[in-house]
């Protein structure tokens, strides 16, 4: 291969220069233990060369092709941007560049690259470097490529309460189907906060999940259906669940060293981990317990994800 692409397994936070931060933080995960979707990573290189030879050069799309043909016939995969600098500890650009689900075929792999680089170029991710005082006239950009998750329940945890700051406490947020919902704030999910040192469940609120994202029934893209009635209140976890996302929350936190935001997925009943990035802002403890859900501390500090 030219050397365009990489599994993630091969990458660590040193290529994030040369891939981007979220492909560089899923090798950081693997490395750290984690499950995480198989996938592969293509270079901000490759967007350089593209920019010269649009709309896509005949080397990356072979390369794109070859990699997606190691993850099996036609498999369904999320295609995400993985900007340079995109998630550090002082600022997240989560949200501002473009992630596509349920890709199939390589044509189509090869358009949703394509719509992660133009993402770069958003109106939102453009105000949102000129708000930093990043002034690159060219942002690099990688892109990310992993097996999809067919998810039944999906979302976010913080390894510290996002809150209070309390770093001996997790918050979790979670829903039916796709994360897609908790994370761009769409509904109210289930809300959990657990002590790191006894694995005790300290507040639980469920949330009113009125509809969950799924697989599109044409098997590409994502529908959005009503959850029936009767399971829209009924927590969608249960002890065992949190207590392995609990133990996943102390090994992430260990690895990187700092407090993280992650995303999960269950499927099959298996836990994935999406991603995690550093928590740009951690308040400083209160002296008493703030009556504001974990929900609310995370759209208002760190709004939707990408």
């Amino acid at each position: 291969m030219s050397g365009y692409t990489r599994t993630l397994s091969e990458l660590s936070r040193a290529d994030e220069p040369r891939f981007g931060g979220k492909s560089a933080g899923l090798g950081e995960l693997l490395a750290a233990g984690a499950r995480v979707p198989a996938g592969f990573a293509l270079a901000c290189s490759a967007y350089e060369l593209a920019k010269q030879e649009p709309p896509l050069p005949e080397v990356v799309r072979a390369e794109i092709a070859r990699r997606y043909a190691e993850l099996g016939d036609e498999v369904p995969v999320a295609v995400r941007s993985s900007a340079v600098g995109e998630d550090s500890a002082e600022a997240t650009f989560a949200g501002q560049q473009e992630t596509i689900l349920w890709v199939r075929g390589v044509a189509s792999v090869c358009d949703a690259v394509g719509e992660c680089w133009a993402s770069l170029y958003s109106p939102t991710a453009v105000a949102y470097r000129a708000r930093l005082g990043d002034q690159r006239a060219d942002p690099a950009i990688g892109v990310t490529v992993q097996s999809m998750v067919d998810a039944t329940v999906a979302g976010v945890l913080f390894t510290c309460n996002p809150v209070s700051g309390d770093p001996s406490m997790i918050a979790i947020n979670a829903s039916w189907g796709l994360g897609v919902a908790v994370v761009g704030g769409e509904v109210t999910p289930d809300d959990y906060l657990v002590s790191k040192v006894t694995g005790e469940v300290v507040r639980e609120q469920v949330g009113t999940k009125a509809f969950e994202y799924v697989q599109d029934p044409s098997g590409t893209g994502t529908a959005r259906l009503d959850v029936p009635v009767e399971r829209r209140s009924v927590s969608c976890l249960d002890p065992s669940a949190i207590a392995e996302l609990l133990d996943v929350a102390r090994a992430i936190e260990r690895h990187f060293g700092s407090p993280q935001d992650v995303e999960w997925a269950i499927a099959g009943g298996a836990l994935y981990v999406l991603q995690s990035r550093p928590v740009t802002s951690v308040p400083k403890r209160k002296p008493a317990a703030e009556p504001v859900s974990a929900l609310s501390a995370v759209m208002r500090t760190f709004g939707a994800r990408g």
